[in-house]
């Protein structure tokens, strides 16, 4: 081996099991080149690895290493097998593996986890908790392992424009992204800023209309996606062009089926090159390179690798009239306890059918009579709640259906805790799934629509706060833009103070700049928007509402940062006038 240590000067020569543990050792990144003794190391790989170690000059924190798989027992796994294998190490933990002499993807994972051992150094980050790698027999598995099961996840960044999401096309858009067996990683709404738009519009910056075009993409709302190829192997769409009468049905037709052993991955197109032959590539712009989606899902999503790693779930909870009476407060208390956040509560009294749909599953029961009376006698609390992994959770926190099966399979459970007696069954109810929550959700919380402004006089930053604070209040932002407010738009927004004095001096404030318009979208949006922007006197505000936008950010009666609609009719009739578009009358006027 002597020979071969001093061919590849680069990297370490690991050949036992003591050196592979001693390597485990090395501080920050070492990358392994995992070889069998017959083969060597692959070689196409060390000019990278040089280029590397010169430019990113870090001795103490990037290390090359080649591991004889055939002496090491922790590397058994990848004995005998001729393509090339690439180890990440980080303080001593396998962190990743990727299989094939992918330079690009190679590269970038280097370049990634020196960035993070940098900014950990110098005290920038916290270091993230990475799943170790396990090592697995290939002789125990069915068939041979895949590149594409082992390789870093690639993603995509796509950006639905303004026009396409005022044409109400992102829905359409997101569909033919899935139909094509692509994965919506994460997602948000937002305007962009001028310099978000500079930075992932670089390479038109020199076309003549590029400032125009820079306004029209800071003028209103579009959508962020983050992408990944999925993981199930993709159809090998064939060169012809689309015929739009039967391409939905052969996307629909093989989102349901598995995919015929003779389709060959290879062949799968890019989702820029998708979304071309779909002829809606116009309305949302693609970046697939890999150094620029790295760089733009820091820019847009800083807590991407977190929040991916999340199954954040919705479903609806209620806790059945008895237990709302006697013990709510120790329930809510449970539930804040537990993790899950309370986005929208309401009490309501069920009616006959309302109850005997909910308690559907005792109907043969002979307490059926008297639960469903028990039911409709006085308010329930119907819930919505968020947390990762929701379902599962709140199935496990309540337990079973029945007192006597809970007795038996989870004693702990919320179940037994706050049985009622007489009544054998479990007080508090959950979505059995996430379809079921949705359609719950929509019934029990019917979603309303505001009209909202945030004032010229309110700062790009103090903007960024006050969008913050609107997600975080559960508001959905559908539909949003900026615009200059003339006495004719001002008059559509203002129409039941046009006729005052102070008036003029209104308009004064508005003509000082952009305003942003936006249609905010929840259960009892009129009345929550109102409550969460504050009395209309900043000083007021301060005294009565601390924590409402108009004491955080209002200066005066006049510049008190927001506007919303007073009543539903008024929103209604105001988002119509604004937007063009039909809000349909909420049932219950909420």
């Amino acid at each position: 081996m002597a020979s071969k240590k001093r061919e590849i000067q680069l990297q370490t020569v690991v050949n036992s099991q003591s050196l592979w543990d001693e390597m485990l050792q090395n501080k920050g990144l070492t990358v392994i080149d995992v070889y069998q003794a017959w083969c060597g190391p692959c070689k196409a790989m060390q000019p990278l690895f040089r280029k590397l170690k010169n430019e990113l000059n870090e001795d103490e924190l990037l290390h090359f290493v080649v591991a004889e798989a055939d002496n090491i027992v922790t590397l058994q796994s990848f004995r005998d097998k001729c393509e090339p294998v690439f180890l990440f190490s980080v303080n001593g933990k396998i962190i990743a593996k990727i299989i094939g002499a992918n330079a690009p993807l190679v590269n970038q994972k280097i370049i990634n986890l020196i960035d993070e051992e940098r900014k950990i150094e110098a005290g920038e980050m916290v270091r993230p908790q990475y799943h170790e790698i396990a090592f697995v027999d290939s002789d125990a598995e069915d068939g041979e392992e895949s590149p594409y099961e082992s390789a870093e996840q690639l993603y995509s960044i796509a950006i639905i424009k303004p026009d396409a999401v005022i044409a109400r096309k992102s829905l359409e858009i997101k569909k033919k992204i899935l139909e094509a067996g692509f994965v919506i990683e994460i997602e948000d709404k937002r305007v962009l800023t001028e310099q978000q738009v500079r930075d992932f519009y670089s390479r038109i910056a020199d076309q003549p209309d590029f400032e125009d075009f820079v306004l029209f993409m800071t003028n209103g709302l579009s959508h962020i996606l983050v992408i990944s190829q999925g993981n199930e192997e993709q159809p090998a769409w064939e060169e012809t062009e689309p015929n739009p009468e039967t391409e939905t049905k052969v996307y629909e037709d093989y989102h349901h089926e598995v995919a015929p052993p003779t389709l060959r991955k290879e062949k799968r197109y890019s989702l820029q090159e998708y979304l071309e032959r779909q002829h809606i590539s116009q309305l949302c712009d693609i970046e697939e390179s890999i150094a620029n989606v790295n760089k733009f899902i820091d820019m847009f999503f800083p807590d991407f690798k977190s929040m991916k790693n999340l199954k954040l779930e919705k479903i609806l909870a209620l806790l059945r009239p008895d237990l709302f009476q006697e013990k709510k407060e120790n329930v809510l208390g449970i539930i804040h306890d537990e993790g899950f956040k309370i986005l929208m509560q309401r009490p309501i009294v069920l009616s006959e059918e309302e109850a005997q749909t909910l308690c559907k599953e005792y109907e043969n029961e002979d307490y059926f009579e008297n639960l469903i009376k028990k039911m409709t006698s006085g308010p329930s609390l119907a819930l919505v709640l968020l947390r990762d992994n929701c379902l599962q959770h709140w199935k496990e926190l309540i337990g079973p259906s029945s007192v006597e099966k809970a007795k038996t399979s989870l004693p702990e459970s919320l179940c037994v805790q706050f049985a009622v007696e007489g009544l054998p069954i479990n007080q508090l109810y959950g979505s059995d799934s996430l379809e079921t929550a949705e359609k719950e959700i929509q019934y029990f919380f019917p979603p309303q629509q505001t009209l909202a402004l945030i004032k010229p006089h309110v700062t790009q930053e103090q903007r960024e706060e006050i969008l913050k604070y609107i997600k975080e209040a559960g508001f959905e932002i559908t539909q949003m833009k900026e615009m200059l407010l003339n006495e004719e738009a001002a008059d559509k927004i203002y129409s039941k103070i046009k006729t005052k004095d102070f008036y003029k001096d209104v308009l004064e404030v508005l003509s000082e700049g952009l305003s942003l318009v936006m249609i905010l979208t929840k259960w009892n949006a009129v009345s929550d928007w109102r409550r969460l922007m504050g009395p209309v006197d900043p000083d007021e505000a301060k005294l009565l509402s601390p924590d409402s936008i108009r004491a955080q950010f209002g200066a005066s009666v006049l510049k008190n940062a927001v506007h919303g609609s007073s009543n539903i009719h008024e929103a209604m009739e105001t988002i119509n006038q604004m937007f063009e578009v039909l809000v349909p009358e909420n049932p219950e006027g909420n």
